[in-house]
């Protein structure tokens, strides 16, 4: 008899106390494999406000900054994040400022292959390389609510284009950029002279209109006007009374300014919109009593990618990649450790 009572007591703990065993170490286990993932999941939140660090061949640069001549070794992503951060508005789509940090990753790397200084691979200078702007700066310049959220939509745009870089050929091309076209683009050898850059063609883009930076207006009385000549060319004679002596004679592929005539001398669009002062080479010219109005579209030389057209498009859903193809003809885009 007792051994039936032992028998039976042995199959009531294999059949209710073991499988409670089993049931509570399962689930132990599965409560241990989630909290790997959710520390990944933070780890994304974390890096996504600091620039993942660059590998490979062009993982540093040498930055030259133009204030203090200092030569400074940088990680390029993080460099990126403050050029992009200087050089286009935080509030334009992120896919304009994923477009915009390709294009400054391939401008950097062509100045690397392509060195304008000697002891260092660019500068921070707009009027010469690109601009730059240390994070310290950027905050200062922003609404102290919007800081982290700002910096972190413009780490998150270079982090999401890392490496990428536009290549003509398998090399990285001279991926000039602009402010504003004016609804076209201009090629280069109407503005600096020269050949080549076959990825740099005229390319219309719709909306730039709806931006501050389409249309501006310079006024100058006659006499202002000469004096400006002048600065240049101090045998100048205008004739204000004859329409033909102040005029157009010449335009571009884009419509821009190409020759103008002032008087006893033939200016250059380029030129005449350094002199004077004017926002782009895309202008006409009206005259208004004593004032003669140039009106202009655009802001920039007009070369290769407009800021403000890459926003629209990303507006109207472009991506950045097809953003980039829109500006630069029959490019390809490459990671950067493949050149």
């Amino acid at each position: 008899m007792k051994k039936v009572i032992l028998y039976i007591l042995f199959l009531i703990t294999i059949c209710f106390i073991l499988p409670a065993i089993f049931t509570n170490t399962t689930k132990q286990t599965a409560s241990t494999e989630s909290i790997p993932q959710e520390n990944t999941d933070l780890n994304k939140n974390e890096t996504s406000q600091t620039p993942v660090a660059s590998e490979g061949k062009y993982s540093k640069i040498k930055l030259l900054h133009t204030k203090t001549g200092e030569v400074e070794e940088v990680d390029l992503e993080s460099y990126l994040c403050n050029v992009v951060s200087a050089e286009m508005p935080v509030t334009f789509e992120k896919e304009a400022l994923k477009a915009q940090a390709m294009v400054a990753r391939t401008y950097t790397i062509y100045k690397v292959n392509n060195k304008k200084h000697e002891n260092s691979d660019i500068c921070d200078s707009s009027s010469c390389c690109q601009a730059w702007i240390s994070k310290e700066d950027r905050f200062a310049r922003w609404e102290e609510d919007k800081r982290e959220e700002n910096w972190k939509k413009i780490t998150e745009a270079v982090n999401e284009t890392r490496g990428k870089v536009i290549t003509y050929n398998s090399s990285p091309i001279n991926a000039f950029f602009h402010s504003n076209s004016g609804g076209k683009t201009e090629m280069p050898i109407n503005v600096w002279g020269g050949g080549g850059y076959p990825y740099l063609q005229v390319v219309e883009t719709s909306g730039e209109d709806a931006y501050t930076q389409y249309a501006s207006e310079v006024s100058y009385t006659q006499e202002e006007l000469l004096n400006k000549l002048k600065e240049k060319y101090a045998d100048i004679q205008i004739d204000f009374s004859n329409n033909e002596d102040i005029k157009i004679t010449e335009y571009t592929e884009s419509e821009r300014a190409k020759t103008v005539k002032f008087g006893n001398h033939n200016l250059s669009g380029v030129e005449t919109r350094t002199i004077l002062g004017l926002k782009s080479a895309n202008f006409e010219i009206t005259k208004q009593d004593n004032k003669i109005i140039f009106k202009v579209k655009g802001y920039g030389h007009g070369v290769g990618m407009s800021q403000t057209g890459a926003d629209s498009l990303a507006r109207q859903g472009q991506n950045a990649e097809q953003i980039v193809h829109h500006f630069y003809i029959n490019v390809d885009i490459q990671d950067v450790n493949t050149l």
